[in-house]
C-alpha cells in the first residue's frame, strides 16, 4: 500500500502506482482523474472555474478547466503515460448554493462542461463520472486499478 498525496484547490498531482491521490470537499469544484491503465500513471486536478480566458488574474493553472486538465495531461506524458491509453473520470460539479429568484449561474454544472469539453479536445476518453446534485465530494484515485472512489456525507462510497 504506497502512500496517499493529498491534492488541494487548484492544485494537481501526478503519482505511480502503489501511490495514490486524494483531494476533499469537491462542492462546484471538479475532481478530474486521468489514468493510464498500463504504466499505472494517474493523476488529479482539483479545478474551481472552468475557463482561464475569463479571469484577468489567471496566473494559477490548476485552478481551471482549461489550462488544468492541458497541464495535468502535459505533465503524465512527461512522466510516462501514453496518449492513446490515457483515460479519465470526473466528480464533484455540484450546486452547492440555491438562489431564490435569481438565475444564479451553475458553476459546478459550467465546471463538469468545460471539463469534458477539454478532455474531448485532447482526445482522452472520459469513460466515468459522478456529478451534480447538490453535496461535496471527497475523491481517490487508487493508481493501481484507476478505481475512483466518491465519499458524501450521508451517503455509501461509491467506486467509479
Amino acid at each position: 500500500m504506497g502512500q496517499m498525496i493529498k491534492v488541494g484547490m487548484a492544485d494537481l498531482k501526478i503519482c505511480k502506482a502503489p501511490d495514490n491521490l486524494t483531494t476533499l470537499g469537491l462542492g462546484s469544484c471538479i475532481g478530474i482523474a486521468m489514468y493510464d491503465p498500463s504504466t499505472k500513471i494517474s493523476g488529479l486536478a482539483h479545478i474551481m472555474l472552468p475557463d482561464s480566458t475569463q479571469i484577468k488574474n489567471n496566473s494559477n493553472i490548476a485552478k481551471f478547466a482549461d489550462t488544468g486538465i492541458q497541464k495535468l495531461y502535459d505533465d503524465m506524458l512527461k512522466a510516462g503515460a501514453n496518449k492513446s491509453r490515457l483515460v479519465a473520470k470526473i466528480a464533484g460539479g455540484a450546486k452547492m448554493f440555491e438562489i431564490a429568484g435569481s438565475a444564479a449561474i451553475n458553476v459546478g454544472q459550467r465546471n463538469a462542461l468545460a471539463s469534458k469539453e477539454k478532455l474531448k479536445a485532447l482526445g482522452v476518453r472520459l469513460i466515468a463520472e459522478d456529478t451534480g446534485l447538490n453535496y461535496g465530494r471527497t475523491v481517490e484515485l487508487y493508481s493501481e486499478t484507476g478505481d475512483y472512489l466518491i465519499k458524501a456525507v450521508g451517503k455509501p462510497p461509491k467506486t467509479i
